[in-house]
């Protein structure tokens, strides 16, 4: 349920820079957001839509909820792994937010590492708080990860198979292992 409500808070704070951004878009002579701060702002968009508002909603919230009721297991395998998981997304998005409000503003445009785009680079402490902020949230997606497939593991019946369970679990399970190869 916590899940939900980030996940809600996160959308909703993505939803005001997405109109941000198409107001911006619309007046041609870029009077509301000037330089690099439309940069930062659509860094920041989605950053919030993909780290703080899909994956909570979908994989967090769903996930805790589904798979535990699907296997039919009382909870999630380690239930304190999945609380410190839920509990550093929040500080990343703070620190998110808070790296946007920075100075200059992380975001230099469809990436926000400076040696990748057309700006020289950053000199204010912004570039390492998201940096910080998508490691904590990279954390939290690994230790959910974790969580997900020990509980797959171990939950099923013992006749069961990979091949037999519900497609939402098993979803949820390559997606985990997937999210395990790729994020570290």
């Amino acid at each position: 349920s916590m899940y939900l409500m980030l996940g809600f808070w996160g959308g909703f704070a993505g939803a005001m820079l997405s109109l941000l951004i198409r107001m911006h878009l619309m007046h041609s002579s870029g009077l509301l957001i000037t330089g690099n701060l439309y940069n930062a702002v659509v860094t920041a968009h989605a950053f919030l839509m993909i780290f703080f508002m899909v994956m909570p909603v979908l994989i967090g919230g769903s996930g805790n909820w589904m798979v535990a009721l699907m296997l039919p297991a009382p909870d999630l395998g380690l239930p304190r792994m999945n609380n410190l998981s839920f509990w550093l997304v929040p500080h990343s998005l703070v620190f998110l937010l808070v790296s946007t409000m920075t100075d200059s503003a992380v975001g230099t445009g469809w990436t926000m590492y400076p040696p990748l785009s057309s700006i020289e680079g950053h000199y204010s402490p912004c570039v390492d708080m998201a940096v910080f902020s998508l490691h904590m949230s990279g954390a939290a997606s690994i230790f959910a990860s974790i969580n997900f497939i020990t509980t797959i593991k171990h939950a099923r019946g013992p006749r069961k198979t990979i091949a037999s369970l519900p497609l939402f679990v098993a979803a949820i399970g390559v997606t985990s292992f997937l999210l395990l190869l790729s994020v570290p």
